[in-house]
């Protein structure tokens, strides 16, 4: 077993405010939190979803987007001012040393006093495109979808208190074949054409998030 362990660099949370000016509603503007906050099943103490329906949930009761992807997006996008620290991706914690090649579904991590386990990648949405004030060329979904720099959600197994500078140690290890990377670019990325027997295996797999399940299912047929 691996022994990743990296300390958490930042903790965000945040509630559902205006985003558009046709009264679509995000809780994207996550912002940083100082001492502990207790993490239940359906996610942080204080942070919320606007859109139930392709967010939050237990499968996707956090989201960890790595720090390590920042250099690459300031260069993409001219240092844009939302990249100066962590946050920019709507997400609830941000760490260093922890990317998609490397996760795997069903990895569990002491997050705290929390025990959690990544359950599927993030499927980006405009709302990036929109927070970032990009589109075409320069779309941020677009560039996640090819490169797979998407983020993490995990389910939450035991509940507990986590905060800023804890430390989130991997403690098992999901199966060897499903990094993050490997499972975004099959049922988001357009692989699953050339291997559909994996995706058929996907399908299958228990730790992955159900709603990724079903894609799986549709996918293979």
């Amino acid at each position: 077993m691996s022994s990743h362990a990296v300390r958490i660099l930042a903790l965000l949370t945040g509630t559902p405010r205006p985003f558009r000016e046709d009264g679509t509603m995000s809780a994207i503007a996550r912002q940083p939190v100082t001492g502990p906050v207790m993490l239940g099943e359906l996610g942080f103490v204080g942070d919320a979803v606007a859109d139930t329906v392709h967010h939050g949930g237990p499968d996707m009761a956090i989201h960890h987007y790595p720090f390590d992807h920042y250099s690459f997006w300031q260069q993409r996008l001219d240092s844009h001012k939302l990249l100066q620290k962590p946050g920019a991706f709507g997400e609830n914690i941000s760490t260093r040393g922890l990317v998609e090649t490397d996760m795997r579904i069903g990895d569990r991590f002491r997050l705290g006093e929390a025990l959690v386990e990544l359950t599927k990648g993030r499927q980006p949405c405009w709302k990036l495109d929109h927070r970032f004030g990009v589109s075409g060329k320069q779309s941020v979904m677009a560039e996640i979808v090819r490169t797979a720099r998407c983020g993490f959600y995990y389910r939450v197994l035991e509940p507990g208190r986590v905060q800023s500078g804890d430390v989130m140690r991997l403690v098992e290890q999901g199966p060897s074949a499903w990094t993050v990377d490997r499972v975004f670019k099959l049922l988001v990325g357009g692989q699953y054409k050339a291997e559909p027997e994996a995706v058929r295996a996907l399908a299958d797999l228990p730790q992955l998030a159900a709603d990724w399940r079903k894609r799986a299912v549709a996918l293979a047929d």
